[in-house]
């Protein structure tokens, strides 16, 4: 019998070995930052931290510098911030992020750019069962106070603005500090 509780002692003792190996690798793993844009996003750090590191939000960011963004971006949040990469900016009409981005249209460039962000923490996962609960299209207010719907387009989340435009969530669940960013292939534009 003595020899039997020391089998089991020993094996118990080996799964509890494995298991703290497992456990030790597991932070390592858990925090494994995923790239946009060439760059490492930390989900330790927040959007504004993060985001001026990914090449392909270049646009986005000065964006979010001229309208004075920086630091509510840097707040607690939680945010989920729709962000249009640079191939999305360079779609629109010329000349339309250059008049954005001069200081007599601040304004205007503040509530498109409120327009990509919902004050809540959405995953991917959140989104689709919020779009499949509300039958297939999922309303939600931005902080500029305006509508975004979402809906899917075959595993695809898409994004369509006040205007009718639609933008395909490219990268889903960049988890930040205060929140996640879905990058997205278009520009989202509001009723003005």
């Amino acid at each position: 019998m003595t020899r039997a509780i020391s089998g089991h002692l020993r094996a118990a003792v080996a799964a509890g070995a494995i298991a703290a190996v497992i456990a030790g690798f597991a932070p390592a793993l858990a925090q494994e930052p995923v790239m946009v844009g060439g760059a490492p996003m930390y989900a330790d750090k927040t959007i504004a931290e993060n985001a001026p590191n990914a090449e392909n939000l270049s646009t986005l960011v000065a964006a979010v510098q001229a309208a004075g963004l920086v630091e509510t971006l840097g707040g607690a949040g939680p945010f989920t911030v729709f962000a249009p990469d640079n191939r999305a900016f360079s779609a629109l009409q010329p000349g339309t992020v250059d008049n954005l981005l001069k200081p007599e249209n601040k304004e205007m460039l503040t509530h498109v750019l409120t327009y990509h962000v919902v004050a809540a923490n959405a995953t991917s996962e959140a989104a689709m069962q919020m779009i499949k609960d509300d039958g297939g299209a999922h309303n939600v207010t931005t902080v500029s106070g305006d509508t975004l719907t979402l809906k899917m387009d075959g595993d695809n989340i898409i994004v369509i603005d006040e205007t009718g435009n639609a933008a395909t969530v490219t990268q889903a669940d960049v988890m930040q500090k205060n929140g996640v960013v879905h990058v997205i292939n278009e520009v989202l534009m509001p009723k003005m």
